[in-house]
């Protein structure tokens, strides 16, 4: 069994898809073909945003965010704990500082009350400008921004939602994507909209922000290719992964999206009473990114795990350590502790989730755990 099944995906759509590449081979149009502004006005309107600008990956997406908005040294900005490396990362490789929030034990997502306490505490210390507060929509679910941003807002503080995992998901009828003052996203192929190798997008309603962002993809380009008039980077989404997405953004729409719910309420259905599930929040939609469950303690998440290996079927730990355990970490002042943390990433164990799962196959994970 897949642990998302990208190969069976490409089964159903190949004569679109194959399609879709040959044109883009045929054509010679590589860099900047058609299919990109195409892709991007597209995903613009889906999330409701004005401007949509498309990159080489959702590292670099969040990267050209905070240069944006001028984020670095002496800056803080706030991230959950319970996240992947890069959210972070990005933060230290603009110069400035991440601080690392607690987050929710049920949906996983940062801790409004957490990131209030962790403000302070900057605050209260001086040496830092609390700048930046980046939610991340974990798993598929988008974060409380309503009181993410009402928190922000009385600190003076801006949000980058952080969608690389949340792209789909909705809350109080806002797309992901659009929950904050920015938003970004990953089409890494296992992304609930993933392409056929790295891209990302930036997503955001102001004029400026997108002729800025345009411009240092393109290696800080004015008006034509070689006007350069400031300092840039090369993080360009390529045509062909455009041209896939295009093909997989309508299958994502048609019914892949409503076929992932499907699955995932088929585990928590049989699940819900053997061990804690994912918690979706009234008003809010998942995309389901990954279907994560919590167990007893390590030990017995490594017999979990071990049993269902055995009966060939994978399993994920997103994630095993937490952010401020990180090695390159190590030495950065930790402002709050994160005890739900600690023990998240002792205890969750992600099963096998994409739209193309057989009510049977679940079925049989389901009687293992």
């Amino acid at each position: 069994m897949e642990f998302r099944d990208l190969k069976k995906q490409y089964q159903v759509l190949k004569e679109r898809m194959d399609k879709a590449v040959i044109e883009v081979m045929t054509d010679c149009n590589f860099i900047s073909g058609r299919q990109v502004k195409e892709l991007e006005e597209k995903l613009a309107s889906y999330v409701g945003v004005k401007h949509c600008i498309t990159c080489g990956n959702g590292t670099d997406a969040l990267s050209m965010m905070l240069m944006a908005w001028g984020i670095g040294e002496g800056d803080a900005v706030f991230v959950p704990d319970f996240t992947f490396f890069a959210t972070g990362e990005v933060v230290s490789f603009e110069g400035a500082t991440p601080v690392f929030v607690d987050v929710d034990s049920d949906t996983f997502n940062m801790d409004p009350v957490s990131l209030e306490k962790a403000i302070l505490a900057v605050k209260a210390e001086g040496k830092l400008a609390p700048k930046v507060v980046i939610p991340v929509d974990l798993f598929g679910l988008p974060a409380d921004y309503d009181r993410i941003n009402e928190i922000a807002c009385r600190y003076g503080m801006k949000v980058l939602e952080d969608a690389a995992q949340g792209f789909g998901g909705m809350y109080k009828g806002r797309q992901a994507g659009s929950l904050g003052d920015a938003a970004t996203t990953s089409f890494f192929p296992a992304k609930p909209l993933g392409c056929y190798g790295d891209g990302g997008a930036i997503f955001t309603n102001d004029d400026h922000e997108a002729e800025y962002l345009r411009s240092i993809a393109v290696h800080g380009k004015g008006s034509f290719k070689y006007d350069n008039v400031r300092i840039g980077w090369n993080s360009r989404l390529d045509t062909i992964q455009a041209a896939i997405l295009l093909v997989k953004f309508d299958a994502f729409i048609e019914y892949e999206l409503e076929d992932v719910n499907k699955v995932a309420s088929w585990y928590t259905e049989v699940l819900k009473d053997k061990v804690k599930t994912p918690v979706v929040p009234e008003g809010c939609y998942s995309s389901w990114a990954q279907y994560t469950i919590q167990v007893k303690n390590e030990e017995e998440r490594t017999a979990l795990q071990q049993k269902l290996k055995e009966q060939g079927i994978p399993t994920m730990v997103y994630y095993p350590k937490p952010m401020h355990e990180q090695t390159a970490y190590k030495d950065l002042n930790q402002y709050i502790e994160c005890p739900v943390t600690e023990e998240l990433c002792k205890t969750v164990l992600a099963l096998p989730l994409d739209p193309y799962k057989q009510q049977k196959d679940i079925g049989s994970i389901c009687n293992i755990v």
